[in-house]
């Protein structure tokens, strides 16, 4: 016999497995639906957040890197691009984890993961450990991104489409706030204790990781429907559209990781700042980049994720202007605004274009003829699976900007090509928004006339 909608089958698979779930029903959603869903979504975020952390760990080891260390300013962009590529990659298997061992428990499992980087960060961060073993440990922190995949999945499915922006903002926008807090935390450790404690910040999160796993264990809940449908990755990357919204969240996430991750670096080597001074500036923009992505998915949910983007990818244009000039003048205060301001708008747009994902497959769905919940699944499927392509794809972007500050510095001294080569890609982003999901359609019959499109067919995604 089904188990009821809102409790979880005890007999077949455990106390915390759901086996219904149908959140587009709105009797059930403000009965029991919404509640559950908001639990899991606040724990997601706790597991997320110390994620995120651990995936930017080396961004901040970098600043207690002193000449001691011997690794050039070369080196240290390339090692904090290397966890950044692996969380790429591993963000295709986190996505498709969540259907095989449940949301609850891939959370569990992922989190307890990331104890493994962090020991190995605190035995190894000490001057003359080779550059090849600071490479490969922080090649493991890279298990923090791709709990991001896993999680924007598992959330993905818990919330109705007219509350997906703001649902997958807020649990992107809390874990991306692991970025800026780290920084914080390390910035206390050489504000206090000085350039030469790195392992006071792994003692910090250590016991954090087993705190967050702790209460996704206690707290969280497995989706039975939400199956392991191997089917739905290849439909997705079949899909034209996965990747088109692949390149647009290289433009706004991988600039905010990327920025994220090299921002210190920029700071000491552009301008000169020393390791605390640095670490005092670099919190501030991932701190206000997380906290206005659920306002992008907010306006995304209002007006339209399409018309967000676009409209944000104009701003990213104008702010790397501002940076491009204030870095060609070596004007601290001007450029400082201008990042900032890049990594306001990149979190914007990581609100929009992620609700972008699902509405486009759902209107794919309508325009397949599907109706009411067979729809619902229809976009469900195709956009859980296609999210895990794009957050990974998307992820590389900052990988890109890593190396891009990395081949700049090492032959100008300067950021400033970087800067210039960012600008391009924003136009480019810019474009194909308008281009595919804003254009109007050319009519196909005289004016007027019945059938004739007089919108863009995804203007509202």
């Amino acid at each position: 016999m089904t188990t009821p909608t809102t409790t979880p089958s005890r007999s077949r698979r455990g106390a915390r497995w759901i086996e219904r779930w149908d959140p587009e029903d709105e009797t059930f959603w403000h009965e029991r639906g919404e509640r559950i869903a908001r639990r899991n979504l606040i724990y997601s975020v706790v597991s997320e957040h110390i994620g995120f952390s651990i995936w930017s760990l080396w961004s901040v080891m970098v600043l207690f890197m002193g000449p001691e260390y011997g690794v050039d300013p070369a080196g240290k962009f390339f090692l904090v691009a290397v966890p950044t590529v692996v969380g790429a990659v591993l963000r295709v298997p986190y996505t498709f984890a969540v259907a095989r061992f449940g949301g609850r428990n891939w959370t569990v499992a992922s989190a307890l993961l990331l104890i493994v980087p962090s020991t190995a960060a605190a035995l190894v961060m000490e001057p003359g450990t080779s550059y090849t073993t600071f490479m490969l440990v922080a090649a493991l922190t890279g298990v923090g991104g791709g709990n991001f995949a896993s999680s924007m999945t598992n959330i993905n499915s818990f919330y109705p489409l007219r509350k997906k922006g703001w649902a997958l903002g807020l649990n992107a926008g809390g874990g991306n706030i692991g970025v800026p807090v780290i920084q914080l935390v390390a910035l206390l450790v050489i504000g206090t204790a000085g350039a030469t404690r790195p392992r006071l910040v792994l003692a910090v999160y250590i016991p954090l990781i087993a705190v967050a796993a702790l209460l996704a264990a206690l707290k969280m809940d497995n989706l039975a429907p939400v199956s392991n449908d191997t089917g739905a990755a290849i439909d997705a990357a079949r899909e034209p559209h996965t990747w088109i919204m692949s390149v647009l969240y290289i433009g706004t996430f991988g600039s905010f990781i990327g920025y994220s991750f090299a921002f210190g670096l920029v700071l000491q080597n552009q301008f000169d700042r020393t390791p605390l001074q640095a670490a005092s500036l670099t919190f501030v923009g991932p701190l206000l980049g997380s906290l206005i992505r659920p306002v992008g998915g907010r306006l995304a949910d209002r007006v339209g994720g399409a018309r967000i983007t676009l409209w944000n990818f104009a701003g990213m244009a104008a702010a790397t202007v501002v940076v491009v000039h204030a870095s060609a003048e070596r004007s601290l205060p001007v450029f400082l605004a201008g990042f900032i301001s890049l990594f306001v708008l990149s979190g914007l747009g990581n609100g929009s274009t992620y609700k972008m994902i699902p509405g486009i497959f759902q209107a794919q769905a309508v325009s397949r003829g599907l109706a009411g919940e067979e729809a619902a699944a229809y976009g469900r499927r195709l956009s859980g699976a296609a999210m895990g392509l794009i957050g990974a794809v998307g992820a590389l972007g900052g990988l890109a900007i890593n190396l891009a500050f990395r081949q700049s510095f090492m032959t100008t001294g300067s950021g400033t090509p970087a800067f210039v080569s960012f600008l391009a890609a924003y136009a480019v982003c810019g474009t194909l928004t308008w281009a595919v999901y804003l254009r109007k359609p050319s009519a196909q019959a005289p004016a007027g006339s019945p059938g004739t499109q007089r919108t863009p067919a995804y203007a509202e995604v």
